[in-house]
């Protein structure tokens, strides 16, 4: 939400880099930590092999989580946080609303690899996320509360109803932190939702945002190919794959 000069395409292809080195550190935590029942082994960290969580598989577009209400703010919001251009598609037009619904609506949104127990001090920046509040929780305490909040500073809006400049300004405040909510934490919300966006947005399209692998051509990266080892002293090359996910593309068959 910076005034800096900097292009879209600069701030989405660091966030996307900044997104991956995060999922991949979760990943590698998770796979062998935190994905099986624990072992009996004295000392060992629980751990079975062979277990991972599987992709959801994410089909249609209707949503699971969000209710009416949240819905009209949350397609506004994302559309702010990445709006379209000459460049790419918006958040909407990637589906990014449908990852977040069926994220939400399931383990993430649970919080099942989250440590939710107490004390929750306010922490720092460094030390991530503290809350009581499962993600799920958080998003459905904080967007009434942000709801409300507009309605107060807008003489009775809603935050759809809002113009792009007024938006803005609302996503500003709740960024850092000006903005004070009604039981709910602004910037933290924001702080999560900004990341959830950025992650929908880049995914692979198996989890139900990045529709038709749109972000991915947007910054050129190939997608799900399995093996880029003769790329990897290659730097300044344009890779010349074409765009997969890991379900493949439209148009390929088993050969």
């Amino acid at each position: 939400m910076s005034d800096s000069e900097i292009t879209r395409r600069q701030l989405l292809v660091g966030g996307a880099l900044v997104g991956a080195a995060c999922v991949t550190g979760a990943a590698a935590l998770h796979d062998g930590a935190l994905g099986a029942p624990p072992r009996t082994i004295k000392g060992a960290v629980p751990w079975r092999e062979g277990t991972a969580d599987v992709p959801p598989m994410v089909q249609g577009t209707a949503y699971r989580f969000f209710t009416a209400g949240e819905q009209a703010f949350i397609e506004p919001a994302i559309d702010r946080l990445i709006p379209p251009d000459e460049t790419g598609p918006s958040a909407s037009q990637a589906n990014v609303h449908v990852f977040l619904d069926h994220q939400l609506a399931g383990a993430f949104g649970r919080g099942d690899h989250f440590y939710l127990g107490g004390p929750w001090p306010k922490g720092t920046p460094e030390q991530g996320y503290q809350s009581r509040l499962s993600p799920a929780q958080l998003y459905r305490t904080a967007i009434p509360a942000v709801e409300a909040y507009v309605r107060d500073q807008h003489a009775g809006k809603t935050f759809k109803e809002l113009g792009a400049a007024e938006q803005d300004v609302v996503l500003r405040a709740l960024e850092s932190g000006e903005a004070k909510l009604s039981g709910a934490d602004g910037k933290s919300f924001f702080d999560m939702f900004l990341q959830n966006v950025l992650e929908g947005y880049f995914s692979d399209p198996i989890y139900g945002g990045n529709k038709d692998m749109a972000a991915w051509k947007m910054i050129g990266f190939p997608g799900a190919h399995y093996d880029y080892r003769e790329w990897v002293s290659r730097h300044g090359e344009r890779v010349p794959y074409l765009t997969v996910g890991i379900k493949g593309r439209p148009g390929w068959s088993q050969g």
